[in-house]
Formats: structure tokens, sequence, C-alpha cells
């Protein structure tokens, strides 16, 4: 399933560390925009995970699930369609 991960965190440090870590889970779409290819267990495990890297007095941290039935009726202007990534890779 789709989950975008969208925040807006005011300090500069913790927001390129969320950034930074992001990356590793997904693709950004903009500049405070990831989209993630994760199951239920992937993302309670990565909701964790930002929830230890954030200040919740300060910062605001969002995920919405996107349904697979949704994608082809997703429509974008100037990006890339989310994509699942591969199942496997051939090396």
């Amino acid at each position: 399933m789709l989950v975008l991960v969208v925040y807006d965190i005011p300090d500069n440090k913790r927001r390129v560390k969320l950034s930074n870590f992001l990356e590793g889970h997904g693709r950004r779409v903009q500049d405070s925009v990831f989209e993630c290819f994760l199951d239920l267990e992937g993302m309670q495990k990565l909701y964790r995970q930002i929830e230890r890297r954030v200040n919740p007095q300060e910062d605001n941290v969002r995920f919405y699930w996107i349904p697979a039935d949704s994608l082809p009726r997703t429509l974008t202007i100037g990006s890339l369609k989310p994509e699942p990534p591969p199942r496997c890779y051939i090396v």
C-alpha cells in the first residue's frame, strides 16, 4: 500500500535528519512529502521510528494510506505517477 508521509518541522536540524531518514524508505516527491510503499507492519515500524525523531509540541507529521486500487486514478503534473518498487531485482 502507498503511504504518504507529510511533515512540517520548523527546526532545520530535525527536518534534515527526518528527510535523510525517509530517503531510505521512500521516494521524495516534494520538499516535505515522501511516497512509501509499505505493508501495515512496515508502516507501524516507520511510525515508531519517526515518533522518536520529532518533537510533538513543535512538529507535525502525517501518514496517509492510499489504497492500491486508487493508484491508477492518480493524476500528476510535472512528475511520475506513484509506482511500487519492483518485486525483485536481477543482478
